[in-house]
């Protein structure tokens, strides 16, 4: 049985899903650190305007498909479909929690 995502995954996917910039950011840690596209983006004002490009760009869904690991480290496998080419496809989301928060994001094909 997959385990249950973690509250700070599941309010990014919500806010992700809702192109809500702000509530995706208050997931994070204060230096939390994304790592999507090749681009590295540190800090919340970073991942703020991080989501809020992404958002406007592509208009992403996350339909959460898998998910696995430990208290602090959570492998997501999510079908994300939106306005790019070959939508949609497959991503996989590695978190690194630090407390309630995400403290890092490492978002792959």
């Amino acid at each position: 049985m997959p385990m249950e995502l973690p509250k700070a995954i599941a309010g990014y996917v919500a806010s992700a899903n809702a192109h809500d910039a702000e509530a995706c950011a208050r997931c994070f840690t204060e230096d939390a650190v994304v790592h999507d596209e090749g681009q590295e983006r540190r800090g919340i004002i970073a991942i703020r305007e991080w989501k809020e490009e992404v958002s406007r760009k592509y208009r992403p869904v996350i339909d959460v498909v898998d998910v696995a690991g430990s208290k602090e480290k959570v492998t997501m496998t999510a079908k994300v479909s939106g306005d790019f080419k070959g939508s949609p496809i497959d991503l996989h989301f590695a978190f690194t929690l630090r407390g309630a928060r995400i403290a890092r994001l490492d978002i792959t094909p």
